[in-house]
């Protein structure tokens, strides 16, 4: 699809280094300088720079294979790519990846029988985790590690695994020093400084909320400054919310619970219809707007009926992805009386 970005995993890249460059003097000091290239370079064009420099000091200009990735940057640099949502996915470590939970019943050596056999003790781990972890959400409450309200707002809609993950800012922008520049015309300029191991340097560039859906640390420490109580909306993203229902729970294995297969039957029907009405009304404008206005009555109808019956609502709806571009957006709501 053409609204599908791939990207190339650095966990990899990094790892093919020692054998790589073997052959070069200093092969050690080179992958330590190329991953800090890789991990520290805040803008496209300090990367470009950077790696330059890298490639002239050790004599790797005409390495076929750094030549190729410095050429191929977009796919696999951060700097290049964090400018788009990732809905968490990472490629840092191995341990982050699939590969660690399919480890644990399947290696390399295992047999397409074993396979098969060993897929459905999968497909139960997974429904067993996501069981509980979905009553650890409702059921406990993490507390928040600082008196802020807004904290305590993800707190309220969050799962525990994303909340955990935005506490983490929170703890971070202890070390964050905000001043504001200048202001005019409805916005606002900050500068936003972190201090780490009694060192100041600046960091705008961390793309946190656009690449990973989190506001980051040097976001809440502007709210902060500003005495902003409770932040917009936009920002609390629906795909972390411990109401959502997730989709795949329709897919069937031997571990469903007898109560679930007259729904499952229900969905497949729905799916087999709904699919023969969409490749029928896809055949022009007109007909697919029947289909809107139909589906938008329908759905009111059904809302009605649940709420009726006092059924809980679950969020299904995607939010429009709106990018961090500037911290006055971020305003939207009240402030604290000085």
């Amino acid at each position: 699809m053409r609204t599908i970005i791939h990207r190339w995993c650095i966990w990899h890249i990094i790892k093919k280094i020692p054998g790589k460059l073997n052959g070069y003097k200093r092969h050690i000091e080179n992958k330590q300088e190329m991953s800090h290239v890789v991990w520290n370079s805040q803008t496209k064009e300090s990367f470009d720079r950077n790696s330059d420099d890298f490639l002239l000091k050790y004599g790797l200009v005409d390495n076929k294979w750094l030549s190729d990735l410095c050429e191929d940057r977009h796919i696999w640099i951060s700097i290049y790519l964090d400018h788009h949502f990732w809905a968490g996915m990472r490629s840092t470590q191995r341990s982050e990846s699939i590969h660690s939970f399919f480890n644990k019943f399947i290696t390399r050596n295992s047999s397409l029988i074993q396979f098969v056999k060993q897929y459905d003790n999968c497909l139960g781990s997974r429904e067993q985790t996501e069981r509980e972890s979905d009553a650890a959400d409702f059921q406990t409450v993490i507390p928040c590690a600082t008196k802020s309200s807004i904290e305590a707002q993800f707190q309220h809609v969050y799962t525990h695994q994303k909340f955990r993950e935005v506490q983490a800012q929170f703890r971070g922008k202890v070390n964050c020093i905000t001043r504001l520049m200048n202001s005019a015309l409805g916005y606002s300029v900050y500068e936003v400084g972190e201090q780490v191991s009694s060192s100041i340097f600046n960091k705008f560039t961390c793309l946190l909320f656009e690449s990973r859906g989190i506001l980051c640390h040097h976001a809440l420490s502007v709210l902060s400054f500003e005495r902003v109580t409770q932040v917009s909306p936009r920002y609390i993203l629906e795909q972390w919310s411990k109401k959502v229902k997730r989709r795949h729970t329709h897919i069937k294995s031997s571990h469903d619970e007898p109560l679930l297969e007259p729904r499952s039957k229900r969905f497949d029907k729905l799916v087999f219809c709904l699919q023969n009405i969409c490749e029928f009304t896809s055949e022009s404008e007109e007909l697919t707007a029947i289909l809107h206005r139909a589906y938008d009555n329908v759905m009111v109808e059904m809302e009605e009926l649940k709420e009726g019956r006092g059924h809980v609502h679950y969020l299904t709806k995607m939010p429009t992805w709106n990018p961090l571009t500037n911290f006055k957006a971020l305003q939207g709501f009240e402030q604290e009386n000085v």
